[in-house]
């Protein structure tokens, strides 16, 4: 056999690989957050990039906003590869497998609740303690 310079496996090795999905394909799913920002790519997924057409996984209205958006989203799209891949886009019904719920912040805790003072009713006064700790702490506790 001998030896061979790798870059003449390459080809044989990527071939099967590019038959599937494309390079600009398989970067615009790596890039997608980015290139369509965390509000759109939290209910849309790209699905494949075939002659120019690129299919998107969406739910209901989304659609209909991505149809408005489609030549600012087009360019984008291009821009970040460096080439005109996308011609169009065409849109699929389905819920994507990416949705999932955007992680909630929690806001740093305030300062200590203060003491009740004014109430008269000692259990009235101990309940209402009780409530300003748990809403200080966030919990939803007993």
């Amino acid at each position: 056999m001998g030896l061979r310079p790798v870059g003449a496996l390459v080809p044989r090795l990527t071939r099967p690989v590019f038959r599937r999905r494309s390079p600009a394909g398989a970067q615009i799913l790596a890039d997608w957050p980015d290139l369509v920002g965390p509000a759109l790519a939290a209910v849309t997924e790209p699905d494949r990039l075939s002659a120019g057409t690129l299919t998107i996984a969406c739910a209901g209205p989304v659609a209909m906003e991505l149809q408005h958006l489609a030549p600012a989203l087009i360019q984008r799209i291009n821009g970040a590869l460096g080439r005109a891949a996308v011609e169009r886009l065409r849109f699929r019904h389905a819920t994507p497998a990416a949705a999932a719920p955007p992680a909630r912040r929690r806001s740093p805790p305030g300062p200590p609740p203060a003491p009740i003072e004014g109430v008269a009713d000692p259990g009235l006064r101990a309940a209402l303690e009780r409530l300003s700790a748990r809403v200080y702490r966030g919990s939803d506790g007993p």
